[in-house]
């Protein structure tokens, strides 16, 4: 079993705690109350309450740290101290239909002597399938004590390609369109499973070999990006550069795979 620091005991155990409450709310969906917060855009009491959780167990062990999250949006703590980036569940429609394809995900952003902001510890957890993908800056990353590694496909030919679809109100059909109809001929297969979190956790386990989208939100991609990273993946913007979250563009890859479908992506879009 793998070492890892007290900070990412404390962040798992806050997902376990919220777990059981999620299982039990996924087996028991149509009692739960949902509402719309915009356009196919829903909140159920299960994400509340998982986040709820998550946020009482995080701020007992770190009260001063700031924190993101889905429901709550921004809670300020110490500027010069990290936050948590939480999203309590990722793969809300999929809960809300019964898909059991949903995930807690959290992750820890760090200030920098250079005045920026780093991922430098994740968690992406399976409440059904009790997976856990972890990751800690130059460390590794895992499910549970088995090292996680990009997958080492080399041929666009025979990758299987993840992605999100834009739906009511959210993304631009026309530029996802045009990136689709760039890389679906050239590839064994394109996915749509709807939790980007479990995407990005899925390249660093090397299940899918690729992923793109964009119009997403930090909760949904800082634990995913550092998995795939310390995987060996890379993880860009639409224009192959560092300016992912910036530009809210979304491509992740082993090397080979990446600068194939960085061309692809970058050349459907000029």
């Amino acid at each position: 079993m793998p070492s890892h620091s007290g900070l990412f005991t404390i962040i798992e155990r806050a997902a376990r705690k919220a777990a059981p409450r999620l299982r039990r709310d996924f087996n028991e969906v149509q009692q739960l109350q949902v509402s719309r917060k915009g356009p196919a855009d829903f909140v159920s009491q299960a994400d509340q309450r998982a986040e709820q959780t998550i946020y009482e167990e995080l701020s007992r062990a770190r009260p001063d740290w700031g924190f993101l999250m889905e429901e709550r949006d921004e809670v300020a703590g110490d500027p010069d101290k990290p936050r948590f980036i939480v999203d309590p569940l990722d793969g809300t429609s999929n809960f809300l239909h019964g898909i059991p394809h949903f995930c807690i995900s959290i992750a820890v952003e760090e200030p920098m002597p250079n005045g920026k902001r780093e991922i430098t510890t994740a968690l992406v957890y399976q409440p059904l399938t009790d997976e856990s993908f972890w990751a800690e800056k130059g460390r590794g990353a895992w499910n549970t004590d088995q090292r996680l590694r990009v997958s080492s496909r080399r041929d666009l030919s025979e990758a299987l390609i993840a992605t999100g679809i834009p739906f009511m109100g959210h993304g631009d059909f026309a530029q996802w369109s045009r990136i689709f109809g760039a890389v679906a001929p050239q590839v064994a297969g394109i996915r749509r499973l709807g939790a980007a979190a479990l995407d990005l956790a899925w390249v660093a386990a090397g299940r899918f070999d690729g992923f793109w989208e964009s119009d997403l939100q930090p909760w949904d991609v800082a634990a995913g990006m550092l998995l795939v990273k310390e995987a060996g993946g890379f993880v860009s913007d639409y224009r192959g550069g560092d300016r992912p979250l910036e530009r809210n563009e979304f491509l992740a890859a082993n090397d080979a795979l990446h600068s194939k479908l960085h061309k692809l992506v970058a050349g459907s879009l000029r």
